[in-house]
Parts: C-alpha cells; sequence; structure tokens
C-alpha cells in the first residue's frame, strides 16, 4: 500500500476530486432514494426502497443474486426510471434525465460487465472519461487550434495522472483487449475516475479477480476516497472486501431493504444472516 499512497500523493486533488458537490460537507447527504420503486412488467425489481449517501464515505450495497442491486445502480445513474419515489443529488430533487446528462451532473460508473473500447489503448480509453469536460465542438478540435488544443492538453494532463495514479503506465498504449482481466478492471476504474465524479459508482469491482487483484483493487479505492474525497457506492459480493472498506452497508433481497447500518450491525443482522444462509427463522 506504500507504494499506492506514495503515487495518490503526487496527484494533484483537483484531477480526481468532484466539483459540483462543493458545498455540501464531508459526512452531510450527498445523495438520497426515496420510497423508490421498480418494476419490468409484472416483475418488482425494487419496492420503497429509502437510503442515502453521505459525502465521502464508502457506501455498499450488498445482498444474494436477484436482490435488484445492479436495478438500484441503474436508478441511480438514469438507466432505469422508477415508477414510484424520488432520487435526491446534492439537495435538489432529480427529474428524469438520460445517463449523459446525470455523467455532466456529477455521478460516473464502471460495470459489471466490462464495457471498454477493446480496439483502443489505455490513455484513449481513459481520455474517454473526459467526454463531460469538453467544451469545443467537433469543427475547432479537427482544427486544433486555439482552445480545441489547450482543452487536449489539459484533458491528456488529468489522463496521463491518473495512469500514475492507478500505476498503469506500463499498458499506457497498449489495446486493452490484449490486457489480463485485472488490468482491464483497472482501467475501467480510471476511465470513470477521468470525469472528476463527485459520486462513483461501482458495479462489482472485483468480480473475477484473484486474491491479489482484490487487494490491489481495494487500496486504489480506498485511496480515491481517502486521497480525494470521493464519495464510493460499491456493490460486491465478497464479503470480506465489503467489511473491510465500507463505512455503511445497505442490503437488499428481493428487491427489498433488509437492512442499513455500519458492517458491525449488518453483520449481527438476523435478516441479513438468514438471507444469505437461505435459512427462516419464526
Amino acid at each position: 500500500m506504500t507504494t499506492t499512497q506514495s503515487n495518490s500523493a503526487q496527484v494533484s486533488k483537483s484531477v480526481i476530486s468532484g466539483r459540483a458537490s462543493a458545498a455540501i460537507q464531508p459526512g452531510e447527504e450527498l445523495l438520497r432514494v426515496e420510497n423508490v420503486s421498480l418494476a419490468f412488467g409484472g416483475v418488482k425489481a425494487l419496492t420503497d426502497i429509502s437510503f442515502d449517501i453521505k459525502k465521502g464515505e464508502v457506501r455498499a450495497i450488498i445482498g444474494p443474486n436477484g436482490a435488484g442491486k445492479s436495478s438500484m445502480l441503474n436508478v441511480i445513474n438514469g438507466f432505469y426510471h422508477p415508477q414510484e419515489g424520488e432520487v435526491w443529488f446534492c439537495g435538489k430533487k432529480r427529474r428524469s434525465l438520460k445517463p449523459h446528462q446525470i455523467a455532466h451532473q456529477g455521478i460516473a460508473r464502471t460495470f459489471q460487465n466490462i464495457a471498454l473500447f477493446k480496439g483502443m489503448s489505455t490513455l484513449d480509453n481513459i481520455m474517454t472519461g473526459r467526454f463531460t469536460h469538453m467544451r469545443t465542438n467537433l469543427l475547432m478540435q479537427a482544427i486544433w487550434r486555439g482552445a480545441a488544443e489547450r482543452e487536449e492538453i489539459e484533458n491528456r494532463q488529468v489522463a496521463e495522472e491518473i495512469i500514475d495514479f492507478l500505476e498503469i503506465q506500463a499498458i499506457r498504449k497498449t489495446p486493452v483487449g490484449r490486457l489480463p482481466y485485472g488490468l482491464q478492471k483497472r482501467v475501467e476504474l480510471g476511465r470513470a475516475l477521468a470525469a472528476q465524479p463527485d459520486l462513483l459508482l461501482l458495479d462489482e469491482p472485483m468480480a473475477g479477480m484473484n486474491i491479489e487483484e482484490k487487494e490491489d483493487m481495494s487500496r486504489f479505492i480506498l485511496d480515491v476516497n481517502d486521497e480525494f474525497g470521493t464519495t464510493i457506492a460499491l456493490i460486491e459480493h465478497d464479503m470480506g472486501v465489503v467489511m473491510d472498506i465500507s463505512d455503511r452497508v445497505v442490503v437488499l433481497d428481493y428487491g427489498k431493504k433488509i437492512g442499513d447500518g455500519t458492517p458491525t450491525e449488518v453483520r449481527s443482522n438476523q435478516a441479513v444472516v438468514d438471507a444469505y444462509l437461505g435459512v427462516a427463522h419464526d
């Protein structure tokens, strides 16, 4: 962890830190999901779910397969629009927006199944995460003079510093399709960080990883949170990881909330134990 922390300290906080939530202090509510219900036809994916995410925390969303975790993440980033309930972000009730509009507001995410551009290099994939910060039009970018040139240089500097932070300098020019799974996951994290999000959503960031890769990813997540104050909400099946890196945990089962609290409180919640072990109690 020493090497990673050393690299973290060398990266300007403005590179990764979000900016939209500057008025909100650490520990205050950044996002709130209020009485959200989501259904697909006659199938209820989420039923009357409410919880909040505080600025500066690592907030885990856990539950057995089919519990509604990814559906909830998709509601937060605008991919799904709930039939009932509200989402509040930075103190404002959010209207129905598309994912790219919500990205502009300061929410970025990674995906359970890696969604990188396999033929593009690591650097170019991370540069795509800068689209919310691009202000010049296609004509200006084609001419590449003045504002467009300055913008390109600034965005490339951010991408390069993220590459240094994630310790992937050696693969910066490598097409990501040639990279092993664990490094692809790290590149995807880098692309999300390039957006400088206020809220970073991680959908099973350690799925399919070996122990060493999980340890590395855990360190990077904690460094992003500790060094840059980025608020993180993550879905993860590895309970050891969840209990080690999370400040609070919300637990879903069959689309309903059955637990919410610190890792210690959740671990001792009988309803949570039953959901994971499949044990019924009178």
